[in-house]
């Protein structure tokens, strides 16, 4: 990992090689690309689509009406939050012909292409063609970031402004003590697009630092302080520039936050405890408060959830940048940098085992490691693939292990679509083995698909709506969905109680029936959704737990 050059002791067989890779990687985004277009509309909406969806709306009037209309600054709590996706995406639903909620999964397609080709580049910079391509497959086959960009508002778009931030330090820390004008933009911006993102955006800002005091400190000792000063001095004064353009992009995004000199401190105290009723939620197979979730959590679910050889790659990558980072007989600059994205990586999750915040939703609040994870894999793979190739014999095979490795994750997206962001790897037993130990379809994406098949069932039966009333469809989980999907003619409710139906998510909250089962959602052998018929039944309630009505 230590080397940034091709595998192949010869130039031009190296430059072919490159080309070979560079090829495939366009390949592998223009594959993303069809399959993102030919796909979007199949996600449905989950618990935040409407509230994200009011939120870019709100963003809008307020820059409409020259900033007078300001119900965005206090709506809910999403003004805590930057709103550029939001306000991008009901920007774009004024002319797509899509309808709002295939709108906003189709930009968030876009911006997790857009993420796969600043890893692509990313990866490439650090680690020649072949590191960039492993790190693109690495990203594009893994189920929690291409689930996540079409149907999350927040973590995905999030992950993404994290990885152009990322693209940007290490070409300032590359070009050291001098960054170009083009680095200082891009960086200037990506702090902006994070940090107006959501506050967790300052994790970018601490990796930079801890990798620029490495920096200074090789400096120090390698050239005394006084040099170490002058080229310090030198960096921040090129890089000054771009906290302007780091302001513009988050006034622009995140209007509240630049509304009071104060609310960026507000932020970070809000966020820094839990805002919320505490509820529980499934771990290891037990029901366990939010605010009480182990150390282990985001570590357990990411070697859960991840594919196993992003684990792998990712995994051995990490310590191997660190390793590297800390040999004095590689280049300064190359140092910092590998030591910048071993942290943009593991920095997040060691402050979260360390702090034991509250934790919930499976790791969709990681989702932002997930890039530099990739491009940590990238580096490992390449690094590897040099050291087979000289055995022809072992290179080959290494190639057809990966692709093996890649094609997997693949096909359990095939299997779980549109579920994607619900992958469980085969250490947990995927999808099946993990439906009792831990949390599923927590945003209810299932319910589409099962409003669909109540709708068919009584298409079927051609059962006439009462006269006098719409059916009543009794709803565990969120009801803007099956609202969006079955129209006017149904009311949602939580009162099970002379409902005509009742529509279950497939999570351990959710009770079943003795009812007639209409509908089944199942993907991979595990149940995300059910529809009872609830005519000629009498229940008192949804639900498994008490005091979970808050749900």
């Amino acid at each position: 990992m230590e080397q940034r050059t091709t595998p192949l002791p010869s130039t031009e067989a190296g430059a072919t090689v490159a080309m070979i890779c560079d090829r495939l990687a366009l390949a592998l985004i223009a594959i993303a690309a069809v399959v993102a277009v030919a796909t979007f509309r199949d996600y449905g909406v989950g618990w935040d689509d409407y509230t994200h969806a009011e939120y870019g709306d709100l963003l809008v009037s307020f820059y409409a009406s020259g900033f007078t209309d300001k119900r965005a600054l206090s709506f809910v709590n999403l003004y805590m939050y930057g709103g550029g996706f939001d306000l991008l995406a009901a920007l774009a639903a004024k002319v797509s012909p899509f309808t709002l909620f295939e709108t906003r999964r189709l930009l968030g397609a876009v911006v997790g292409l857009i993420g796969l080709v600043v890893v692509w580049r990313t990866a490439r910079r650090v680690g020649g063609s072949v590191a960039g391509l492993t790190a693109l497959a690495l990203l594009a086959t893994c189920p929690l970031f291409v689930g996540h960009q079409l149907i999350n508002a927040k973590d995905g778009p999030f992950a993404v402004a994290m990885a152009i931030l990322l693209l940007g330090l290490v070409r300032a820390f590359d070009q050291y003590p001098r960054p170009c004008a083009g680095t200082v933009a891009l960086t200037g911006a990506g702090f902006g697009l994070a940090i107006g993102s959501r506050i967790m955006g300052g994790f970018g800002g601490i990796s930079a630092l801890a990798a620029l005091t490495l920096l200074v400190t090789i400096d120090t000792r390698q050239d005394g302080v006084r040099s170490a000063a002058t080229r310090l001095g030198q960096f921040v004064l090129r890089m000054l520039p771009g906290i302007v353009l780091m302001l513009a992009v988050m006034a622009l995004i995140w209007p509240w936050v630049v509304s009071a000199p104060l609310n960026l401190l507000h932020a970070i105290d809000y966020f820094s405890r839990f805002f919320e009723e505490p509820w529980q939620e499934l771990f290891g197979g037990t029901l366990i408060r939010v605010t009480d979730m182990p150390r282990s959590y985001a570590p357990t679910l990411l070697a859960l959830q991840l594919p196993e050889l992003f684990l792998l790659l990712g995994t051995g990558g990490a310590a191997g940048a660190l390793v590297a980072a800390m040999r004095s007989d590689i280049a300064r600059n190359r140092r910092a940098v590998l030591a910048l994205i071993a942290f943009a990586a593991l920095l997040p999750l060691a402050v979260t085992v360390l702090a034991r915040p509250a934790m919930y939703n499976g790791i969709r609040h990681f989702v932002f490691v997930l890039p530099p994870l990739a491009i940590l894999g990238g580096l490992a793979g390449a690094w590897l693939l040099e050291r087979a190739w000289p055995h022809r014999a072992i290179a080959a095979l290494a190639v057809a292990l990966f692709a093996i490795g890649v094609a997997s994750p693949v096909i359990e997206m095939a299997r779980l679509h549109p579920y994607e962001y619900t992958h469980f790897n085969r250490i947990a037993g995927g999808v099946k083995g993990a439906r009792d130990q831990y949390m599923l379809d927590y945003w209810a994406l299932s319910f589409k698909q099962a409003s669909l098949g109540l709708k068919a069932k009584i298409a079927e039966l051609g059962l006439e709506k009462p006269a006098d009333r719409r059916w009543k469809l009794a709803t565990c989980g969120p009801h803007r969905s099956p609202q969006v999907e079955l129209g006017p003619d149904f009311e949602t409710t939580w009162d099970p109680k002379g409902a005509d139906f009742a529509l279950m998510l497939g999570e351990f909250y959710c009770r079943r029936f003795d009812a007639p089962l209409w509908v089944e959602v199942t993907r991979a052998g595990a149940v995300y959704a059910r529809v009872y018929d609830l005519r000629g039944h009498s229940y008192e309630t949804l639900l498994t737990q008490p005091g979970l009505t808050g749900l």
